[in-house]
This record gives C-alpha cells, sequence and structure tokens, in this order.
C-alpha cells in the first residue's frame, strides 16, 4: 500500500473576528485529532494529519469567538467514532457531532449515538475512507426516526445526477464545503443550479466551508460570488464551517481567522449573519437558543 502523505498543522496563531459575533454563534464543520495513540487511523486513508487535539479546537472557538462547535467524523477514522464521542461527551452542552457509520447500523446503536450528541451521519466521496453512496438510503432509513441529517461531501458537478435519490431521502441532506468544486466553474454551472434549488425548494443545506479547497487565489475572490449568491437566496439553509485543523493540505495552509473574516465580509447583512451563525445551526444540530438557554456557554 502507498503511504498516505503527511499533511500540515493547522496555524497556531488565531486571528479574532473583524467583528463581534453574534452571541451562541457556531462553527458547523470542525474535527478533532489523536492522540494517535490511543486513536490509530485506519490503514486505507487519503492522508496522514499530525494530533490536532479537542483543548486545541476549544482554543481556537474561543479566539474566534464561537460559543459552539460542531465535530465532524474525519475520513481518517473510517467507522470508528470514539474519538468523536469522547469529545462529545467532554463538552455536551458546547459540541455536537456527525459521525461516519457502518450501513448496517442498528436502531439502538443510533439511539446510543443520539444521545452522546450525534445529529447526522456522513458519506465521504473524495477520501478514502467509510461508506460510500451504497449506504445512503439504508443509513438514512436507520437515522430518520432520530431526526438526523445526510451529510455528503461531494464534488458539485456530480450533484445532477444525484438529486433525484436525494430527494426520495427521509432525512435532510446537508452539502459540504460549498459542493467541493473548481470555483472558476462559478455560479451558472448544473451543479450549482441543482444545489441552490435543493436549498431553495427541499430540505436541503449548504456549508460555507472549506472554500479554500475551491480556490487559491488571494482572498479566495472567486469563491465570493458563489458565496454571496447563496447568501442572497437561501440564507436560511447555510451554515459556517472553519473546517479546522484543514486536514489534508500538503501546502498553503490557510489561516483560520482569516477564512472567518472573509466569510463575515461576504454576508451582507446582520440579519442573515445571526442565520447562518446561530439560528440554523441551532434547527440543525438540536442547539437551544440563546434565547431559550439562559446563556451561551461558559469559556
Amino acid at each position: 500500500m502507498t503511504r498516505a502523505p503527511n499533511c500540515l498543522p493547522p496555524r497556531p496563531i488565531v486571528l479574532s473576528p473583524a467583528h463581534a459575533l453574534p452571541r451562541g454563534a457556531c462553527d458547523c464543520h470542525a474535527h478533532v485529532i489523536g492522540p494517535h495513540t490511543r486513536f490509530p487511523l485506519v490503514e486505507e486513508r487519503s492522508y496522514t494529519p499530525p494530533e490536532s487535539r479537542l483543548d486545541a479546537y476549544l482554543a481556537m472557538l474561543d479566539a474566534t469567538g464561537m460559543d459552539r462547535g460542531v465535530l465532524v467524523q474525519p475520513s481518517i477514522y473510517g467507522t470508528d467514532n470514539a474519538l468523536l464521542l469522547e469529545a462529545l461527551a467532554s463538552h455536551p452542552d458546547r459540541l455536537r457531532g456527525v459521525a461516519v457509520v457502518d450501513s448496517g447500523i442498528s436502531s439502538e446503536q443510533v439511539r446510543t449515538l443520539h444521545a452522546a450528541g450525534v445529529r447526522g451521519f456522513r458519506i465521504n466521496l473524495l477520501f478514502k475512507g467509510g461508506p460510500g453512496l451504497e449506504a445512503l438510503e439504508r443509513t438514512a432509513t436507520a437515522t430518520a426516526p432520530f431526526g438526523w441529517h445526510a451529510q455528503l461531501l461531494i464534488d458539485l458537478r456530480d450533484l445532477p445526477g444525484l438529486v433525484a435519490r436525494l430527494l426520495a431521502l427521509p432525512v435532510p441532506v446537508v452539502i459540504d464545503h460549498l459542493g467541493h468544486f473548481p470555483s472558476e466553474l462559478g455560479i451558472d454551472g448544473p451543479g450549482f443550479r441543482a444545489l441552490t434549488s435543493l436549498a431553495e425548494h427541499h430540505e436541503a443545506w449548504v456549508k460555507v466551508s472549506g472554500f479554500y479547497r475551491l480556490a487559491s487565489d488571494p482572498g479566495w475572490a472567486s469563491v465570493a460570488p458563489i458565496a454571496r449568491r447563496l447568501f442572497e437566496i437561501v440564507p436560511e439553509r447555510l451554515v459556517w464551517g472553519s473546517d479546522w485543523p484543514h486536514v489534508g493540505l500538503l501546502h498553503d495552509m490557510p489561516a483560520t481567522g482569516e477564512l472567518l473574516n472573509a466569510m463575515l465580509a461576504w454576508c451582507p447583512d446582520d440579519a442573515r449573519l445571526q442565520a447562518v451563525l446561530v439560528d440554523n445551526p441551532a434547527r440543525l444540530y438540536g442547539f437551544p437558543t440563546p434565547a431559550a438557554d439562559g446563556g451561551g456557554p461558559s469559556r
């Protein structure tokens, strides 16, 4: 087996946001990794990451003014969600999770994960590790009674061919990283039209996350029209994600604070920022609204 390449660690310094974030703000896409001695990586993987532990992630949340976070099971752990569950158990009020599960998961297993704070399952078609689309319908059926969603990491150019399958699912769909497609394709292609149609007319969500993976131009200017179009037409279906610690990168590690500030620049007003950072994550991941819980999580 060819050895999976080592990827870079996140930058140690996190810039503060350009302006104060609303109370209850949530980072809806991040990963924690390690220690490797306790949580071994799967053999079949696309990259080999350094450790990026929970305490470092929480410090990043604090530095960027985020009260809450959603941890997504990375492909390097396959369907072994032990680290994810340990992290969720340590901060049940502040964290939620998205797991990677076997297609034959039982209702009792889903119930256990749900009680731990898991609110969705992920299918990753771009990196090795975990089941593929063959598990989609069966897993959606098993998790629907618990109100979960299906999170898909796909190339948006493949989305038109999947629309019929996604519409038939008994669960909502969340698309990672703005659809993870080359940003120079812009907003006029069939993939982007399929994405906006799903978000406008069906229960589909889009993560404004990982957009440095779509473009390498300074300030990710080529992504701006894509993000602004989504903010314009479907703000009620968007959530923000840092994608910390930016796994799989061999060069050009982005600064997490700069990613957040780019999103803040693209979002046109405070009402939509409130939706993307607070209200939408509360609905999608089952967080109490700040008004209902009497105060955000302590830092």
